[in-house]
């Protein structure tokens, strides 16, 4: 089986750059093997992907796309901790914030875009516990914002 780089490769995924934080946080902390990944916006070009809100102005696949950008922007900081994605023994927890309309109730749909890449990137060990959760609003007018833990190699 390919390591987590080597799938990243195969995938055409690049992992952007890890901006600095605008607001008082570090992009994560780690402690003994955990990881803990702020929450992550997915970002395209310097803006936000698909904002607004799911169930009105976003649709359920965009609201997917917005999660696995999430995903590609947490893999990043990851990486830029551990040095290598092939350090990570496997997905913890994800937490999926879906911004959503009042009705709307799809959550689980939207964060599986985070979920599905987790698991093209790492196989069975992508998967972890999840939670996915619909508020009212989200930083910068995001539709998906979510948080992640990491378990890094020994």
């Amino acid at each position: 089986m390919a390591t987590p780089e080597e799938r990243l490769k195969e995938l055409s995924i690049p992992l952007p750059a890890v901006g600095t934080p605008r607001w008082a946080y570090v992009p994560c902390v780690r402690t003994g093997s955990l990881i803990f990944v702020s929450g992550q916006i997915g970002v395209t070009d310097g803006k936000v992907m698909h904002p607004g809100k799911l169930g009105r102005e976003v649709d359920v696949a965009r609201g997917q796309e917005a999660a696995r950008g999430c995903a590609v922007q947490a893999l990043a900081v990851v990486r830029q901790e551990l040095g290598s994605l092939d350090m990570v023994a496997r997905v913890v927890k994800s937490t999926v914030f879906v911004a959503s309309a009042e009705g709307f109730g799809d959550q689980p749909t939207v964060a599986n875009g985070a979920s599905d890449l987790l698991r093209d990137v790492f196989g069975d060990a992508g998967l972890g516990a999840r939670a996915a959760v619909g508020v009212a609003e989200l930083p910068l007018g995001a539709s998906v914002e979510a948080e992640f833990i990491f378990e890094a190699r020994a």
